[in-house]
């Protein structure tokens, strides 16, 4: 019998093709079957048509019905075959097996692993030009999240930065399934083999384990950051308030060199920067002296991150095995909200897709100038559709790319083979890495997150749905223009949601509390970017599923009810207040700028210093310490790297906190 015929499920042929052929292929005649000496399976017909399927994948494959690529009868064959071996041998095994025998059956054969396929077995399936290609991406480096089979999830699948790779039969690799279309990133198959590899070795028993493959940099071979580092050298030594458009030839020039370099977190991490000095000079309210720092102190954490002595894999800091674009194969992408912001005279829409087949979440961002809000924007069109429609439908399309940074487009030469239907809502089908039911093991799952500065700059990394088993209470800060809601999950855990008011979206807060309260039936879950506050998860809502439908709070118009509990003055416990007072003196600097502070400055350094020493947080109050005195004492050089240090130092103890 062809075990790999066997081997194959109805959501593998799905995933293979499509799951409409595989229920057009099951209402087919059956088709009368014989097998050759070589293991090809033929069928033929009631109508005329013959099949043969030979071994080695479905491309392989050969109908009479003239179909391009595979068709419902190839997948009428292998159905019909697979129901052979309950026809063909009705005979029980107490029939053929003595009792003494059944009684001690042999142990189950050790669990398949594709890191058991040979690099010959992989020059075969995909060819001695892609085997080089993948060498390449190996001697940089790269990172993927490996996935073994489970009881919930029998299919071991690897996770790259360009694709998602499924080992949808054990041993053969003629059904290994990418979302990559077929042939252009086939590579992949090699990089998710060798990261089961490191897997197997290093975390034989984990379900789940992240892994860095290949890559060998040695200390001082330098990061590629050098022209950022000095770009972010003059931002902090002179301030957002004293830098004018003169700068951005240097920005474009530092922007030109990432690129070409490949290094795409960090070129992210300049574009973000560019981005705030603009919104200053704009006098835009996306300008956020915390956010500026930030990112001047990011591209020195990558920086030191690779060049030190126990240096990090340079391709999970700095992006270099990431491919520009990859074009995907024919993706269901289900819509789980949007944002609108502001930058500058411009609105952004970000639509958030689901992309089951890959277990990630794709970003759609569309710009317009103008000042229209969210709710005359939802009336816009991306492609053939409007922004409400790509935003709380089921999108289905062969025309996707998907970038370095998971952010998707919709090619226009291909999109007529775009269809977009009207979501229910239903979530909960969703891969069990985006949908939580567990706010508990939520949180841990934040905990364990390499630390925010040299993260991977993945679009929508934290995004995830969460399943609403009551609403605790909802609120309202006016002074913030916010409002938190509290939800519960079915073990009484919580989290909160928390969206404030902007003018780009001004029907946000009226219509989630409006879906919260049950308005518009009984909400099931709520979409949203994840994260830590003061010890707490906080859902930052994209979208909701509520009566069968789902809603996006940023492109409906304002109105409701307007009775909101307003909640109490909140006040940061005394560790959170100091941390955030301390980093928003920090990011005075980057604002100001170190040859430009105020006289006042240094005595408030000292304060802060004191304030974290009586708190128990020594080692955050001697960076803050040896700022000021390397402001006082020494050189701009000096004088940036201790800025660094204590703002590193301040940022992660807040993330950890």
């Amino acid at each position: 019998m062809r075990a790999d015929l066997l081997g194959l499920t109805a959501d593998s042929l799905a995933a293979l093709t499509n799951r409409g052929l595989v229920k057009r292929a099951g209402k087919e005649a059956a088709p009368e079957l014989r097998t050759d000496d070589d293991g090809t399976v033929h069928g033929g017909f009631p109508d005329g048509v013959t099949t043969a399927v030979p071994t080695g994948g479905l491309d392989a494959a050969r109908c009479t019905c003239g179909s391009a690529g595979v068709c419902r009868h190839v997948i009428g064959v292998i159905l019909a075959y697979q129901r052979l071996p309950a026809e063909a041998a009705p005979v029980s095994v107490e029939d053929v097996v003595p009792v003494e025998a059944a009684a001690e059956p042999s142990p189950p054969p050790p669990p398949w692993s594709p890191g058991q396929v040979t690099d010959d077995e992989l020059t075969a399936r995909i060819g001695a030009r892609l085997m080089a290609a993948a060498r390449r991406t190996e001697r940089t480096g790269f990172t993927a999240r490996v996935r073994r089979a489970t009881a919930g999830d029998p299919v071991p699948q690897v996770e790259l930065a360009t694709a998602t790779v499924r080992f949808l039969v054990p041993g053969d690799l003629g059904f290994v399934h990418t979302d990559a279309v077929a042939g252009s990133r086939d590579d992949v198959i090699a990089l998710a083999v060798w990261a089961f590899r490191v897997a197997d070795a290093l975390h034989p028993g984990a379900e789940e384990a992240r892994v860095d493959v290949g890559g060998a940099p040695g200390p001082g071979a330098g990061s590629g950051l050098e022209r950022a580092l000095g770009l972010a050298g003059t931002v902090l030594r002179e301030g957002a308030a004293h830098l004018g458009q003169g700068l951005d030839a240097a920005i474009a020039d530092v922007r030109r060199h990432l690129d070409a370099a490949g290094l795409r977190w960090p070129l992210l991490a300049v574009t973000d920067l560019a981005e705030q000095l603009a919104s200053y000079r704009d006098r835009s309210s996306h300008y956020r002296p915390e956010l500026l720092a930030s990112h001047l102190a990011e591209l020195h954490a990558r920086h030191r991150a690779v060049t030190r002595p126990d240096a990090t894999l340079r391709s999970s800091v700095l992006g270099t095995a990431e491919a520009a674009e990859t074009p995907l194969r024919r993706a269901r992408l289900d819509g789980l909200g949007c944002r609108i912001r502001t930058l500058g005279d411009q609105r952004i829409s970000e639509v958030y897709l689901a992309h089951g087949d890959s277990a990630m979440v794709l970003v759609l961002r569309r710009r317009w100038d103008g000042d229209d809000d969210g709710a005359a924007l939802a009336r816009r069109r991306i492609a053939a559709s409007t922004l409400a429609d790509l935003a709380t439908g089921t999108v289905v399309t062969e025309s996707a790319v998907r970038s370095a940074s998971r952010t998707v487009r919709l090619a226009t030469g291909r999109i007529s083979k775009t269809t977009v239907s009207a979501s229910r809502g239903a979530w909960d089908e969703l891969p069990p890495s985006l949908l939580v039911t567990d706010l508990a093991a939520l949180g841990r799952e934040l905990d364990a997150l390499p630390l925010r500065p040299i993260r991977p700059r993945v679009e929508a990394e934290l995004v995830r749905v969460v399943a609403v088993a009551r609403v605790v209470s909802v609120t309202y800060a006016p002074g913030d223009q916010r409002l938190d809601a509290v939800i519960a999950d079915r073990a009484g855990n919580t989290a909160t949601v928390r969206a404030t008011h902007t003018g780009a979206a001004p029907g946000r807060l009226d219509s989630l509390a409006a879906v919260l309260a049950g308005e518009e039936g009984e909400p099931r879950f709520v979409s949203g970017v994840v994260g830590r506050t003061a010890g707490g998860v906080v859902v930052e809502p994209l979208g909701l599923s509520a009566g069968g439908r789902v809603v996006v709070p940023d492109l409906r118009p304002p109105g409701g009810s307007g009775r909101l509990a307003v909640a109490e003055d909140h006040r940061h416990e005394p560790l959170t207040a100091a941390l955030i007072d301390t980093r928003g003196l920090l990011a005075e600097a980057a604002h100001h700028g170190l040859s430009h502070l105020p006289p006042t400055y240094d005595d408030r350094l000292a304060a802060a210093a004191r304030r974290l020493t009586v708190l128990g947080l020594h080692r955050v109050a001697r960076a803050v310490t040896a700022f000021a005195a390397a402001r006082a004492d020494t050189g701009d050089e000096t004088a940036e790297r201790a800025w660094v240090d204590a703002y590193l130092r301040l940022d992660v103890a807040l993330d950890l906190h």
